[in-house]
């Protein structure tokens, strides 16, 4: 579509000289002989880019400008002044114009000025586009929650956004802390920054000093090059430390002198440099006890938890399970897929381990299994039903009458309470509601190693 530009002119002969001249140039061209007329034209064809005189009977140019500028800020307007008349422009610009010509007016200047304004107009679009895309991928409309509980996360998380207090975010596995960090980040004064993750716990301890605060050329076998670490690549931007519980005592030494230095320095390198970095943290470890175990530096949990943000487990939060059901179904493409009311019954009593991230998961599976546009409650997977009968008080084993081996159905519910939870320790026991220590003492007991299958 061609792109419309309005020429305000009580002027004739001049009228036609512009329109003529940018109609050359494939533009879809308005004119109007007066500022009343060209108000009017503007409100009926919304142009991308004005042209105005500025002096001219009745409502001068500046009147054109000022109005434009009030209810359609983003309009560019160019003014029309007499050579010689500079001040004038000026003046206008001030007022907001985009820029002036001068009559007489040379034709290819004029059609360089227009295709800068309609370039820079064109850059503002997408400028503000990408700014809504990025508000809409990190604001609140991702943490879905009407509950008690999510609306004081949800009034701490703006109340902090834009401070440049560090942050450590509790709760379990799946209970999506971060996406709080990310709706941190983008509701801070540095959101055009970057926002760098790191996952401390899925980084083998002899790499991760270096992924945190780079190394120099020659540092350790393979070092090649010098390479900056997470700390510098989030420079100006917000550091993401996932499962920070798992950091080995030895780096939490360094990760605090960053902290508090505010400098980092290299593996094998000897001048620590500056970092212009907010940091948040998170982790689904109970850090009390690990700092009662003599694995996390008190010091440090203080120093990240300036502010602290505990995420509830979705069973504390039940009633946000309709809406993220809802949600869920919206997102992986079931917006027209209905949930009956038995269903949804069954999906909010059952416990989800996994939190969030289970629900999205099964709601996902549902959707590209279902045999039509409703959810039945025999649709569910089977787990959901037989938990739900565990609620009810419904007996859920049966034994042979031979007789079972107590020992083997424990290693059963703890190899299952494993699974469930992606082999998050803290997860299962709390999900046994057993201590942590107990569960690793069962797991000692019964031989069971990371990933094993129940059989």
């Amino acid at each position: 579509m061609a792109q419309r530009i309005l020429i305000i002119d009580d002027d004739a002969s001049l009228r036609r000289v512009l329109e003529y001249n940018l109609e050359e140039e494939r533009y879809e061209v308005f004119t109007a002989a007066s500022g009343e007329e060209g108000m009017r034209l503007f409100e009926e064809q919304q142009p991308g880019l004005v042209i105005t005189d500025l002096k001219m009977p009745g409502m001068s140019g500046f009147d054109v400008l000022r109005q434009i500028k009030e209810g359609s800020p983003d309009t560019l307007v160019i003014v029309i002044t007499a050579f010689g008349a500079v001040e004038t422009a000026v003046e206008a610009m001030r007022a907001g114009a985009y820029d002036y010509i001068t009559k007489p007016f040379n034709r290819e200047a004029l059609k360089l000025t227009v295709r800068k304004a309609l370039a820079f107009t064109g850059l503002s679009s997408e400028n503000r586009r990408l700014k809504e895309e990025l508000a809409e991928r990190f604001d609140f409309r991702n943490i879905v929650g009407m509950s008690d509980k999510m609306q004081r996360v949800f009034d701490v998380v703006r109340r902090v956004a834009d401070t440049e207090a560090t942050v450590l975010i509790t709760g379990e596995s799946g209970t999506g802390k971060e996406l709080v960090a990310k709706a941190l980040h983008s509701l801070s004064s540095r959101h055009n920054g970057p926002f760098v993750p790191i996952n401390c716990a899925a980084i083998p301890r002899e790499l991760l000093e270096s992924e945190l605060f780079g190394h120099v050329k020659g540092a350790f076998t393979g070092a090649v090059k010098d390479r900056a670490g997470k700390f510098q690549l989030a420079d100006g931007g917000t550091l993401f430390l996932d499962e920070v519980g798992d950091l080995p005592v030895d780096l939490q030494a360094k990760l605090l002198r960053a902290l508090q230095e505010r400098e980092v320095s290299p593996v094998g390198g000897e001048a620590p440099r500056k970092i212009d970095v907010r940091v948040l943290a998170a982790t689904n470890a109970e850090l009390d006890q690990a700092i009662e175990d003599g694995k996390f530096r008190e010091d440090l949990y203080y120093r990240l938890a300036v502010i602290p943000i505990h995420l509830p487990p979705l069973r504390e939060r039940r009633e946000d399970i309709s809406l993220l059901v809802r949600h869920f179904a919206g997102r992986h493409g079931g917006a027209q897929v209905r949930f009956d009311d038995r269903s949804l019954q069954i999906l909010r009593e059952y416990s989800w381990p996994g939190n969030v991230r289970e629900l999205e998961n099964t709601v996902e599976r549902l959707l590209i299994l279902r045999r039509g546009d409703t959810i039945e409650p025999e649709d569910l997977p089977a787990q959901i039903g037989r938990r739900r009968a565990v609620a009810a008080g419904t007996k859920v084993l049966n034994l042979p009458d031979e007789g079972y081996s107590l020992e083997e159905l424990e290693r059963e519910a703890v190899l299952e309470a494993l699974e469930r939870t992606g082999w998050n320790q803290t997860a299962a026991a709390r999900f046994l509601r057993i201590p942590r220590h107990t569960l690793l003492y069962r797991m000692e007991k019964y031989h069971i190693t990371q990933g094993e299958k129940k059989q």
